[in-house]
Parts: structure tokens; sequence; C-alpha cells
């Protein structure tokens, strides 16, 4: 990813007679538990531009996988996850349910988990994934304050 991105700005760079970077930052990941989880991160980057009012409603973004997962169109680009495809037996299952997905702004704190695991490059998941992840990778994988808290509130 990292040379992808570097090769696309100076791309762009030349080709728009421009110097400098197309993004603030460094690319940013963090390891998703499939269930539960990979759901809520769509929900998260799906409604970015409807949080930055760049659009009213998610299905006038034209660069979103959201419009073919949710039947307004049809698009040979988009190929469904696993998840998406549990969401329902026949396709108008799918994409109702994954429609009523949303229709509710995520929650502050799971925004603010996602956020921290994507900045952080942790994991996101429940406790027994970050465990497993912690193991094979041989280190953390959360924020030591996070493990913190979530140990004394198991033992209050």
């Amino acid at each position: 990813m990292k040379h992808l991105g570097q090769r696309y700005v100076q791309y762009v760079n030349r080709v728009y007679r421009r110097s400098g970077t197309l993004w603030e930052g460094r690319f940013k990941s963090s390891l998703v538990q499939r269930q539960d989880y990979l759901l809520k991160c769509q929900r998260y980057i799906k409604l970015n531009p409807v949080r930055a009012s760049i659009v009213p409603h998610l299905g006038d973004y034209p660069w979103s996988s959201y419009r073919a997962n949710s039947n307004l169109c049809a698009s040979a680009l988009v190929t469904p996850h696993d998840s998406y495809d549990a969401l329902g037996e026949t396709p108008e299952q799918r994409a109702a349910a994954y429609r009523r997905l949303f229709q509710f702004e995520l929650d502050e704190e799971v925004l603010k988990e996602i956020i921290s695991a994507a900045n952080g490059g942790f994991a996101l998941g429940n406790r027994r994934f970050k465990d497993e992840i912690s193991v094979m990778l041989g280190r953390r994988v959360e924020r030591l304050r996070q493990r913190l808290r979530q140990r004394a509130s198991q033992a209050g």
C-alpha cells in the first residue's frame, strides 16, 4: 500500500504540475474481527461523507459501495463480503438488512473505539480476538489504558 500510494502521488503531481503529499499523515490500518466489527467499520467509513456534510444521505455519495449493497444501483465493481452475505438468504433480504444498519448513526463509544484502533494500529474486536492477536504478534494490540480500564470494570 505504501508503494502504491507513493507511485500514485508521483503520478498526480506530474499530471497536475504540483508537489507535496495528497493526504494528511501516514496510511493507517488495524486488524478487524469479522463478526460484528467489520460491519461497524463499514458503517463508520460509509457515513463519513454524511458526517462531513458532503451529502445529505449516503446513497447520494457516488464513490461508496453503499449504493450497490443496498440495491440502489448495480455495480460490477462491488464484491459482497461474507458478513454482507450473512445478512439474509436472498439479495432482497440482504439489501434490506444492510439499509437498516445505516438508519442510525454509530454510538459515540463505537466511533471512539474504531478511531482509536485505526490511529494506533491496534486490533478491533472482542477480548478473545485481541488476546489471540496479541499472542500471535507477540505485542500489545490495544491501548494500555483501555486494557486497564476493562480489567477494572470486570473486577468491580
